[in-house]
């Protein structure tokens, strides 16, 4: 069985925008580029773009922060946290469904900072009866971070007065739960306030979503516990928001990992494919993409067993597991 995972959000702390001054340096760096060719057709100007431009001129990662999907082969939607993203990702179930036809929805959430949950009031299908969504966590407190979220000071509509059906479920670490037919097993991982990853599991296939969570190679304990979590995995969705100096200096202990950990503890487990996750906000796509390549060519070097495959996260990024 084939398993999608698509990406709606994969900013970390605040969704971020373009600008009109990124847009026109783009705009000039591709025309630039094309001084000279005769590209007559879509079709090559397409093969243009996918051959000679870098990615970071005919791309962008995208500024939704996070909200990753799993498709469950059923009917029912399973995704992670509930950032900016769910709102297209609501709005694209809705699109794709049949006028008044109910839903079931499963969240799992890896901690209660706002650019996790921010997107939840924004998330269509809650408005509608007849809706189910249940979110997953292991916070004592998942309801009432939901419910400050939505309080009158903050936003005009209570979660109580959504009229879909919400329910709270309160995971353990370490112990696996079923849901839309995945075996799930959350993780508990160093980021302020505590940060859970997860391990989807079906059909011989494994996903591993794991964000916002502080990584000490020198702590070989702790990075063992990870190897195993991301044991021959298919995909892992890892937090590399900064880059290694910045978490070995300036942004030590701020809870959160980088790129060249994400391959060492990838390699290390065995891992088929990493996917970089939880973009810096600050960065743009020129140092993204830089990122990425480096990434790469970290792998290529370092490389003992069977290739890891990169890539870095975008909004709107199918991946087929």
């Amino acid at each position: 069985m084939t398993i999608l995972v698509r990406i709606w959000g994969c900013r970390g702390s605040l969704p971020v925008a373009t600008n009109t001054g990124k847009l026109r340096a783009r705009l000039i760096a591709a025309l630039q580029a094309a001084q000279g060719r005769k590209l007559a057709s879509r079709e090559e100007i397409i093969r243009f773009m996918d051959a000679e431009l870098d990615f970071a001129v005919t791309h962008s990662f995208g500024g939704n922060t996070s909200c990753v999907e799993i498709e469950s082969g059923g009917s029912d939607h399973v995704a992670c946290d509930l950032g900016s993203g769910a709102r297209e990702f609501g709005n694209s179930v809705l699109a794709g469904r049949e006028p008044g036809k109910p839903g079931t929805f499963h969240f799992f959430l890896s901690h209660l900072h706002w650019d996790h949950i921010m997107g939840f009031p924004f998330f269509a299908p809650a408005y509608l009866p007849g809706n189910r969504i249940y979110i997953y966590g292991c916070h004592s407190n998942l309801e009432e971070g939901f419910q400050r979220q939505q309080h009158p000071h903050h936003f005009p509509v209570q979660l109580s007065q959504m009229a879909a059906d919400i329910r709270f479920v309160r995971l353990e670490t370490g112990v696996a739960t079923e849901a839309a037919g995945f075996r799930v097993t959350p993780k508990l991982q160093q980021h302020s306030g505590d940060s859970y990853g997860y391990r989807f599991e079906k059909d011989g296939k494994a996903i591993v979503y794991s964000t916002d969570s502080e990584h000490k190679l020198e702590q070989t304990g702790h990075t063992q516990t990870f190897v195993e979590f991301f044991r021959d995995a298919d995909l892992v969705l890892f937090d590399a928001m900064y880059s290694l100096a910045d978490t070995v200096s300036v942004k030590k202990d701020w809870g959160h990992s980088s790129n060249i950990v994400g391959v060492e503890l990838c390699q290390m487990a065995g891992a088929k494919h990493l996917c970089l996750f939880h973009h810096e906000p600050i960065y743009g796509d020129d140092q993204l993409e830089t990122l990425w390549r480096d990434s790469q060519r970290l792998e290529e070097i370092t490389r003992s067993g069977r290739p890891l495959r990169i890539s870095s996260a975008c909004d709107g990024m199918e991946i087929l597991v």
